[in-house]
């Protein structure tokens, strides 16, 4: 169980890393914004991941990449998705901690 926690710390400490350097290099704005809104998405998931394992995880590690993916696109197409996207924490409000 030790090397699963691991590997999830780890994986989601990748992402968050690598999304938040990618919002330092953006102009102020929106975007910006929302590429740090990814990048904490992640640093919480990879937090998370270090007290135990939990297959809910995914789902919010899927919304922030759908976030990702939509800022990556054409601002149009990015404006439309931001709305299809659920808070990380509207989505944890059923769940028992394990």
């Amino acid at each position: 169980m030790t090397k699963i926690m691991s590997d999830a710390f780890d994986y989601f400490r990748a992402y968050a890393v690598r999304a938040l350097c990618k919002a330092r290099s953006m102009p102020q704005g929106k975007m910006k914004h929302l590429q740090l809104v990814a990048g904490r998405n992640y640093n919480l998931l990879k937090k998370e991941a270090a007290y135990a394992p939990n297959m809910q995880h995914l789902e919010d590690f899927r919304a922030a990449q759908k976030l990702e993916r939509s800022l990556d696109r054409e601002p149009d197409v990015a404006a439309t998705a931001r709305c299809h996207v659920t808070p990380p924490g509207s989505q944890n409000i059923g769940r028992e901690a394990h």
